[in-house]
């Protein structure tokens, strides 16, 4: 199974959180502040535990663009990791190379960084990579 290809505004608007960073999906989250669907707009239940924190996952995986199986295995290499989970979680995705062009300014948003560097836009130490799960360390040159 290949990235999600699918309608961007859905995903926003049933997490709340514009994924894409863009002014097109804020302006249809200002809109339409409810979840798509034919019981979108009913009123809720209080979400359960469980509910809250697979919704926190899910928004982390549409936001850097993630695989279920990339994001399970980058959460298997953290747990090796002395200190807290969550936060080397997140310290090891924003040092993924397409977060890295985009958080650099190359690039706009995160898929149009993540084209760059799988285009071969980017040299990481003098050297062409196209990876965009490739980990950036403190000391690349970009």
């Amino acid at each position: 199974m290949g990235r999600y290809r699918g309608p961007i505004v859905k995903i926003a608007r049933r997490l709340g959180v514009n994924v894409a960073e863009t002014e097109k999906v804020q302006k249809f989250l200002d809109r339409r502040p409810y979840p798509p669907g034919q019981h979108g707009q009913k009123r809720a239940r209080r979400p359960s535990d469980y509910a809250v924190r697979l919704r926190e996952k899910q928004k982390l995986r549409y936001i850097y663009d993630v695989s279920e199986r990339q994001f399970r295995n980058l959460f298997d290499d953290v747990t090796r990791l002395p200190g807290v989970k969550g936060t080397n979680l997140l310290i090891a995705l924003e040092s993924r190379l397409d977060n890295v062009v985009y958080r650099m300014g190359f690039a706009v948003t995160r898929p149009q960084a993540r084209q760059m560097v799988s285009h071969r836009g980017v040299l990481v130490n003098g050297k062409s990579v196209n990876l965009p799960s490739f980990q950036v360390r403190a000391c690349d040159q970009i």
